[in-house]
């Protein structure tokens, strides 16, 4: 009997929290979901690194950010020389910065500046440094029914990839039903990040930081370690 397909979708956020991925790594293949509208004050352009024990927030600018329009037609600001200067010195004297600082910089100066290819190009450059083999694919590349509830849509995502199963974050729990996903022959499970701890060079744990924090602080065989530490349910 062949292994059951497994999807998961998300917004695209540019480097976001480790249970990001941990989403994205538990299914076969990742949608990027870039055909939905942007959301402002989110996390799509921003997340949180560590400075000296301090916790200091990244904001990559979205020149015409508009929460009526799609995710798509938006593209990251040229200007990022501030954010890759205030990474290079949070993060300088960590264990991993000469691996990972060359990648950060290889996203962030992408000619491409479209929201959702730079995301997708973030994930591929995370999996590919961890040997790990995923599909990335972006939402408004993908032929399906763009009509009907969200859950329908998902549906209708899931359907046109062949999926057997759709993966959501446990934030989803109040948003998604399981009868209406089984009758499409769907079985909808949530994923839940363990209470993960990884040195962070200081005192106190500071959680859900950028995928940034861990990269810089991780081995790879780690990072490949806490991408399993969640539960399906």
């Amino acid at each position: 009997m062949s292994e059951l397909k497994r999807v998961t979708i998300m917004q695209p956020y540019i480097f976001p929290y480790l249970g990001y991925f941990q989403l994205a790594a538990s299914g076969d293949i990742f949608v990027l979901y870039d055909n939905v509208n942007y959301i402002k004050q989110g996390y799509i352009n921003r997340n949180c690194i560590l400075s000296s024990g301090q916790i200091q927030r990244f904001v990559i600018p979205v020149p015409g950010a508009s929460s009526f329009k799609p995710i798509k037609e938006l593209e990251f600001s040229q200007d990022v020389g501030k954010v890759i200067k205030q990474i290079r010195q949070a993060y300088q004297n960590r264990p991993f910065f000469g691996a990972v600082f060359p990648l950060i910089e290889q996203v962030l100066q992408s000619e491409q500046r479209s929201i959702a290819l730079m995301c997708q190009k973030m994930m591929r450059c995370f999996f590919d440094y961890l040997g790990m083999e995923k599909v990335v694919m972006l939402s408004s590349q993908i032929n399906y029914a763009q009509t009907g509830s969200a859950s329908d849509k998902i549906i209708a995502i899931c359907h046109s990839l062949g999926a057997d199963v759709y993966i959501n974050s446990a934030g989803g729990v109040d948003l998604y039903d399981r009868e209406q996903f089984l009758k499409s022959k769907l079985v909808l499970k949530f994923i839940k990040m363990n209470d993960i701890r990884y040195p962070q060079g200081c005192e106190e744990f500071h959680p859900n930081l950028s995928i940034i924090d861990v990269l810089m602080n991780c081995s790879v065989e780690t990072v490949r370690d806490l991408l399993s530490e969640y539960r399906l349910f």
